[in-house]
Protein backbone atom coordinates (compact mmCIF):
# COMPACT_ATOMS: atom_id res chain seq x y z
CA UNK A 1 0.00 0.00 0.00
CA UNK A 2 1.20 3.39 -1.05
CA UNK A 3 -0.65 6.32 0.79
CA UNK A 4 0.09 10.27 -0.01
CA UNK A 5 -1.05 13.55 1.17
CA UNK A 6 -1.90 16.39 -0.98
CA UNK A 7 -2.69 19.79 -0.04
CA UNK A 8 -4.32 20.82 -3.74
CA UNK A 9 -3.40 24.77 -3.08
CA UNK A 10 -5.38 27.91 -3.81
CA UNK A 11 -8.44 25.70 -3.60
CA UNK A 12 -7.75 25.17 -0.05
CA UNK A 13 -8.90 21.52 -0.41
CA UNK A 14 -6.34 18.51 1.20
CA UNK A 15 -6.97 14.96 -0.09
CA UNK A 16 -5.24 11.25 1.22
CA UNK A 17 -4.70 9.22 -1.63
CA UNK A 18 -4.45 5.55 -0.98
CA UNK A 19 -3.16 3.08 -4.25
CA UNK A 20 -2.75 -0.71 -3.52
CA UNK A 21 -1.33 -3.47 -6.23
CA UNK A 22 -3.89 -5.75 -7.11
CA UNK A 23 -3.63 -9.22 -9.51
CA UNK A 24 -3.03 -8.91 -13.02
CA UNK A 25 -1.34 -5.46 -13.21
CA UNK A 26 -3.93 -3.34 -11.91
CA UNK A 27 -3.91 -0.81 -8.88
CA UNK A 28 -6.64 -0.03 -6.56
CA UNK A 29 -7.12 3.72 -6.17
CA UNK A 30 -9.04 5.50 -3.33
CA UNK A 31 -9.03 9.40 -2.71
CA UNK A 32 -10.54 10.92 0.11
CA UNK A 33 -10.95 14.30 0.17
CA UNK A 34 -14.11 16.54 0.88
CA UNK A 35 -13.61 17.86 -2.90
CA UNK A 36 -16.59 17.02 -4.78
CA UNK A 37 -14.60 17.04 -7.83
CA UNK A 38 -12.28 14.46 -6.42
CA UNK A 39 -14.66 12.60 -5.28
CA UNK A 40 -16.47 11.89 -8.94
CA UNK A 41 -13.12 11.30 -10.14
CA UNK A 42 -12.48 8.51 -7.87
CA UNK A 43 -15.57 7.26 -8.42
CA UNK A 44 -14.64 7.02 -12.70
CA UNK A 45 -11.26 6.10 -11.50
CA UNK A 46 -11.26 2.78 -8.94
CA UNK A 47 -9.35 0.34 -10.54
CA UNK A 48 -6.65 1.32 -13.19
CA UNK A 49 -4.04 -1.48 -15.79
CA UNK A 50 -0.67 0.12 -14.58
CA UNK A 51 0.39 -1.21 -18.33
CA UNK A 52 -2.12 2.03 -19.42
CA UNK A 53 -1.85 5.71 -18.85
CA UNK A 54 0.54 5.27 -15.99
CA UNK A 55 4.10 5.83 -17.97
CA UNK A 56 2.29 7.35 -21.20
CA UNK A 57 2.29 10.39 -22.43
CA UNK A 58 0.08 12.77 -20.51
CA UNK A 59 -2.78 12.54 -23.99
CA UNK A 60 -2.47 8.63 -24.03
CA UNK A 61 -3.00 8.73 -19.84
CA UNK A 62 -6.08 7.45 -18.60
CA UNK A 63 -5.62 8.94 -15.75
CA UNK A 64 -5.83 12.12 -17.28
CA UNK A 65 -8.12 11.57 -19.61
CA UNK A 66 -10.56 10.57 -16.54
CA UNK A 67 -9.60 13.98 -14.82
CA UNK A 68 -10.22 16.27 -18.33
CA UNK A 69 -14.02 14.63 -17.41
CA UNK A 70 -14.37 15.25 -14.08
CA UNK A 71 -11.84 18.26 -12.85
CA UNK A 72 -12.47 21.43 -14.25
CA UNK A 73 -9.51 22.89 -12.35
CA UNK A 74 -6.65 22.46 -15.00
CA UNK A 75 -4.10 23.24 -12.30
CA UNK A 76 -5.26 20.71 -9.51
CA UNK A 77 -2.16 18.42 -8.65
CA UNK A 78 -4.21 15.29 -7.79
CA UNK A 79 -3.90 13.60 -11.37
CA UNK A 80 -0.27 13.58 -11.07
CA UNK A 81 -0.21 12.55 -7.53
CA UNK A 82 -2.64 9.47 -8.55
CA UNK A 83 0.02 8.75 -11.39
CA UNK A 84 2.88 8.75 -8.99
CA UNK A 85 1.28 6.71 -6.06
CA UNK A 86 0.83 4.20 -8.46
CA UNK A 87 4.28 4.16 -9.71
CA UNK A 88 5.74 4.09 -6.48
CA UNK A 89 3.14 1.58 -5.59
CA UNK A 90 4.12 -0.85 -8.35
CA UNK A 91 8.38 -0.26 -7.68
CA UNK A 92 8.30 2.30 -11.14
CA UNK A 93 9.98 4.98 -9.12
CA UNK A 94 10.91 6.07 -6.02
CA UNK A 95 9.13 7.31 -3.33
CA UNK A 96 10.36 11.25 -3.83
CA UNK A 97 8.47 14.20 -2.50
CA UNK A 98 7.05 16.56 -5.39
CA UNK A 99 7.54 20.32 -4.25
CA UNK A 100 6.29 23.57 -5.75
CA UNK A 101 7.11 26.09 -3.80
CA UNK A 102 6.45 29.88 -4.45
CA UNK A 103 9.89 32.17 -4.43
CA UNK A 104 8.44 35.70 -2.94
CA UNK A 105 9.24 38.62 -4.71
CA UNK A 106 7.65 42.18 -5.56
CA UNK A 107 5.10 40.63 -7.96
CA UNK A 108 3.91 37.98 -5.41
CA UNK A 109 4.13 39.96 -2.91
CA UNK A 110 1.09 42.42 -3.87
CA UNK A 111 -2.05 42.87 -2.05
CA UNK A 112 -4.85 40.32 -3.41
CA UNK A 113 -7.00 42.87 -3.88
CA UNK A 114 -5.65 46.00 -5.11
CA UNK A 115 -7.84 49.56 -4.57
CA UNK A 116 -8.69 50.82 -7.85
CA UNK A 117 -6.39 53.82 -9.02
CA UNK A 118 -7.51 56.93 -9.19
Amino acid sequence: MTKLRVNAGACGYKAVLITEQMENKRVRIRIISACRMLQLFNERLQVVDWTKGVFDRFCDSLVYKTAHGTITHIDCPIPMAVIKAIQVEISGAVPKDVVLKFEHNERTDRPKNPSPQP
